[in-house]
């Protein structure tokens, strides 16, 4: 075939390894090479140009968000605003560059992955639809509350209350835009709950491509449940602020140093009055008052007999300020509430349980503030407790003097010290002053405020107990009502009791190990390790040996195996849905004591993810803890309730 290209090469004489130019040697190609190569070269050009556009983009889209995520601040509002006008013009680029690739679903292998892309950037634009929304509907407000700047038409005369006042009354006209904002979550989760996580690998250069696949699903299961719940609770906020009727609410101060179930020791209580968003102490005193006119009538746990003796010596029925026995706070709370009635604790609307986490939160956010007849109190840390000055004041008005002693014959009280009745006496000056001061804020702190009580409330350092149903079920839905939740799959939850170690929970830390294992047919073992250490030195004032009772909640049917650490422990019983292991031992200060529990779970190893729900003990802080598996490894600091998926 004479028509056939050729392409000229020069001759190698391979004795002279020259080139001789004047020879030449035709190699044909035939047409169907020149073709192909085209086409892989044309197919080259067509999936590669897109994905090189498309990456740019994404490149671009977390260039941009990365800031954000590290900068953006609660009440910096016009920074979130600008912050999410960046975003929403990165994901709208990204999105029409993901048009040129879109067919590239429909091809084996990689097209699930595509897909994958598909479904996030549609989420993505869901949850922006929704923050639009959400902006729009909040900014005849974010002026008042100061999260943006006056531009001088606004009055700088009014109060926070005021502004709190125009906020309450709004909530009608805020109510029906939740329920667009909550549609458009529920379209983005649609569109996530299409990704498969397991289908990627688990480490990529480096990168842990799957977990950080499922915890960013999971922050966003969690961000839309908040989203789900809070119509509920905004219903209900005229009913909690009494903007038609005045509520009375009974405010429990729990000493979170002397840590109980629900938060710490009952150490004081406040009745107050809220109208019309306005709140106002009407008394306080010391719950050593209330119990004196309380009968004990049905007994108290063993370990409250055991360890905290005193007037259990003479009788073993529970005192009421012990009466919170329960970790579930609204079980602790029917119960609290039905006994205190007896002693005339009755007309209120609910019981709001509040700890020193609240209160430090508050004084961080406000400053330094007054207390007539009292002084100065801030956060400021008190070298002589290394605590926050507030702490250190607080307990030596109840306690510098020395310990309580009961007559073990009588049960009453036969020394204290002198300054102990200055703890209910400073209490309502103390709530007067720092609503004061917080309804006084200028508007541009009040962001902060906000972010205070937000946090506190998340961190259970405020829980919430209403007798109106509806209510009850608003503060349960958002997580505030203190609540031991059922579930469907691994659990665990440690409650700690300080039984008669003075204020060691001041100073002792916990540190948590989960080792999960599967053994023959399946079976999952597990090995819990509590640590605790106390570094402080003995004071015999506020640090002292720690008596701990420790209960552990785990899934119901568990099957213990051994318990090692413990100075007595106690049967295994079912509570509130849940098996509970449990005992004591003793912590000295500069001490350090190690409690293991070694058990078998109820079921066994399924396909998929490994589900577990460890929820936090109110009134504590972060403990650190580590999961383990054959598989995987995640440590964490737990600041709230926490769901974990992984592979066992």
């Amino acid at each position: 075939m004479e028509n056939e290209p050729a392409i000229l090469i020069p001759k190698i004489d391979p004795v002279k390894n020259d080139i001789d130019i004047d020879q030449k040697q035709k190699v044909k190609i035939k047409p169907k090479y020149i073709v192909i190569t085209s086409v892989v070269l044309l197919i080259i050009l067509i999936f590669s140009i897109p994905i090189l556009l498309f990456a740019n983009k994404a490149k671009k889209v977390y260039s941009d968000l990365s800031p954000i995520f590290s900068a953006s601040e609660f009440g910096d509002i016009e920074k979130i605003k600008s912050d999410f006008n960046i975003t929403k013009n990165s994901i709208t680029e990204l999105k029409s560059s993901y048009g040129l690739i879109s067919w590239m679903k429909f091809v084996p292998f990689a097209g699930t992955y595509v897909s994958d892309l598909g479904h996030g950037i549609n989420a993505s634009t869901k949850v922006l639809e929704a923050g639009e929304i959400t902006f729009v509907t909040l900014d005849p407000f974010l002026l008042e509350l100061g999260f943006k700047k006056d531009d001088g038409t606004e009055s700088a005369e009014k109060s926070a209350q005021e502004r709190i006042d125009f906020v309450v009354n709004a909530i009608p006209e805020i109510l029906p835009k939740t329920d667009e904002i909550t549609k458009k979550f529920e379209e983005a989760e649609a569109e996530l709950s299409k990704i498969d996580p397991d289908k990627y690998p688990e480490n990529y250069k480096g990168i842990n491509i799957r977990e950080k696949l499922k915890t960013i699903l999971r922050l966003f299961e969690q961000v839309s449940l908040y989203v789900s719940e809070s119509k509920p609770l905004l219903e209900s906020t005229p009913y909690l602020l009494g903007m038609e009727t005045d509520r009375n609410y009974l405010v429990l101060f729990q000493n979170d140093k002397e840590l109980r179930p629900t938060g710490g020791f009952l150490t004081a209580y406040s009745v107050m009055a809220v109208s019309k968003a306005k709140f106002e102490p009407v008394s306080s005193d010391d719950i050593y008052n209330l119990d004196a006119k309380y009968k004990p009538s049905f007994p108290a746990p063993d370990a409250i007999v055991d360890l905290i003796k005193g007037p259990y010596v003479l009788s073993q029925n529970i005192r009421l300020r012990d009466i919170n026995y329960s970790p579930d706070y609204k079980v602790a709370m029917d119960l609290f509430s039905r006994e205190a009635e007896k002693v005339g604790m009755k007309g209120i609307d609910g019981i709001i349980a509040v700890d020193t986490g609240l209160l430090v939160n508050l004084l961080n956010a406000l400053g330094e503030i007054g207390v007539p007849g009292f002084g100065n109190y801030s956060t400021k840390i008190e070298p002589k407790c290394n605590c926050p000055q507030v702490i250190y004041e607080l307990e030596s008005f109840a306690d510098i003097e020395g310990p309580i002693i009961w007559d073990p014959i009588t049960g009453k009280i036969i020394l204290s010290p002198k300054n102990m009745d200055n703890r209910k006496k400073i209490i309502g000056p103390l709530m007067n002053s720092i609503l004061a001061n917080a309804f006084a804020q200028p508007k541009e702190k009040i962001p902060g405020l906000l972010d205070a009580i937000f946090k506190s409330v998340i961190e259970k350092h405020v829980l919430f107990y209403m007798f109106d149903m509806k209510a009850q079920m608003a503060v349960e839905g958002f997580g505030i009502a203190g609540r031991i939740d059922d579930y469907q799959g691994d659990y665990l939850h440690i409650n700690d009791s300080n039984l008669g170690g003075r204020k060691s929970n001041l100073y002792v830390k916990q540190e948590v190990e989960q080792e999960i294992s599967v053994i023959k047919d399946g079976m999952i073992e597990k090995s819990v390790t509590i640590t605790y250490q106390n570094p402080e030195k003995y004071d015999g004032w506020l640090n002292s040996v720690l008596p701990n009772w420790v209960r552990v909640y785990v899934p119901q049917g568990s099957k213990l195996i051994a318990v090692e650490g413990l100075e007595k422990q106690y049967d295994t019983v079912t509570e509130l849905n849940k098996t509970v292991f449990s005992g004591y031992f003793k912590l000295r200060p500069e001490g350090v004591s190690k409690v293991t529990f070694k058990y078998l779970l109820p079921f066994k190893k399924a396909s998929g993810d490994y589900r577990m729900l460890i929820q936090k003990q109110p009134g504590t802080d972060a403990p650190l803890y580590t999961v383990r598996s054959s598989k995987t490894e995640e440590e964490f600091l737990l600041n709230t309730d926490k769901e974990l998926r992984i592979k066992i």
